[in-house]
This record gives structure tokens, sequence and C-alpha cells, in this order.
């Protein structure tokens, strides 16, 4: 009988369809608030991170890129791609995955979609800039264009106009559309809506993602 497979043989998956799970089970605000706070840590530690530029394969029809950076105790990179014609064939124009190593052994940590990942991380990014750079007494974000991720933003400022205590407005401006299936607000037609206050709650339907350890250790620049 042969021996079973040491841990570091079996690498941990996540797929779409968990992170969604996740992202449900945490709460799609609570996965936002602690994304900003992990992403703000890794810009404490900037000098930290390889500065390695991403490598782009251009064709035609797109571009295919892959991102890599590390610590220098975590190694990790995201391969994403940019399609426009994809949205004719009924497909989607960006998908995203992930890996994560171990410096120290080479050995692979964790693997994972990131096509959810990054419209969250997008979003956590832009509510940690605006945490620090969006003057005093500011009451009102534009967002230019009503895509999937105008409803990312609008949720990771959820926490940024309820510290402003009065009124908040969110302007969107951008054509009707129908809801990605992903979308994490189904009303996506409207073209000035108050942000939600501190007791409002996100619609059942919102998207899914996850808090994990890796996300911890995810780079700013991925």
């Amino acid at each position: 009988m042969s021996a079973l497979p040491s841990e570091k043989a079996l690498i941990p998956f996540v797929s779409v369809e968990n992170m969604m799970r996740l992202v449900h089970h945490l709460g799609i605000e609570r996965v936002l608030r602690e994304l900003t706070d992990t992403i703000e840590d890794d810009f404490r530690r900037w000098e930290v991170f390889d500065k390695t530029s991403r490598i782009a394969s251009h064709s035609r029809d797109g571009v295919i890129e892959l991102m890599p950076t590390s610590d220098g105790e975590i190694y990790g990179f995201k391969y994403v791609n940019g399609h426009p014609k994809n949205m004719a064939a009924g497909l989607q124009t960006v998908t995203a995955f992930g890996l994560l190593a171990d410096v120290a052994t080479g050995y692979p940590l964790l693997l994972t979609e990131m096509t959810l990942l990054t419209a969250l991380r997008t979003a956590a990014t832009s509510a940690m800039a605006a945490r620090h750079l969006a003057p005093k007494g500011t009451r009102v974000m534009a967002m230019i264009g009503n895509g999937a991720q105008a409803e990312f933003q609008a949720l990771a400022m959820k926490p940024f106009s309820a510290s402003r205590r009065s009124g908040f407005t969110i302007s969107i401006s951008g054509r009707p559309r129908r809801p990605s299936a992903t979308s994490p607000v189904r009303a996506s037609h409207c073209t000035r809506a108050k942000a939600p206050n501190r007791r409002s709650r996100v619609p059942a339907s919102s998207p899914p993602a996850r808090r994990t350890n890796s996300m911890r250790r995810s780079s700013p620049t991925t």
C-alpha cells in the first residue's frame, strides 16, 4: 500500500462558487471593510514588496497578463485577461485566477479564482484611497459608468459615507444595463442615489467573497 501524500502535495483551491459562498457567509460589507484594512496594511509595508512590472501578451483580440510579486516570505501572481469582444459571444471580458507560494520551499499554498476577488479588491482600494485623500466635509462622490464595478464601488464606500454622519450622495452616470450574474445590487439604473446609512442592509442578493488568511498576504499590486 502506498503512503499517503504529504500536506504540501495538496493545494487548497477556491472556486468561483466557493468564493461566492464565502462572501455570502461573511457578508459583502464585512468582506469589503476587512479587505480595505488589509490592503492598507500592505501599503504601509510597501518597501518589502517586489515591484515587478506585469508581463503582458497582446493580441488583436485582447491582452493576457501575469502580475507577480513577493514580500520575501510569500510569492504570488495573478493571471488576468482583457478581451472586450467576448461580450458579443456572451462571455466575460475579464477573468482571473491567482496563486500563492511559500518562498522558502517554493511549494504552492493556494490556488484561487480572482475574477470576483479582483472586483472586490478594486473597490476596496478605492475605499482606502478615499479614506485618506477625500477632503474633509466631502458629501458627494461621482462615478462615471454604471457597470458591475460601480456597484462594488458604491458598497465599498458605505463605511466611508457612514463616517460622514450627515447625508452623503453617490451620483452614478451611465447608460442603462442589465445587472450581471454576480452583481451585488439589482437596481442599477439609478442616476443619483443616497448611499446607505449605518442601519440599512445590503440586498440579500449581494455577491460573494470571503476574507481568508491568504487575503492578508495579498499584495497591493495584485
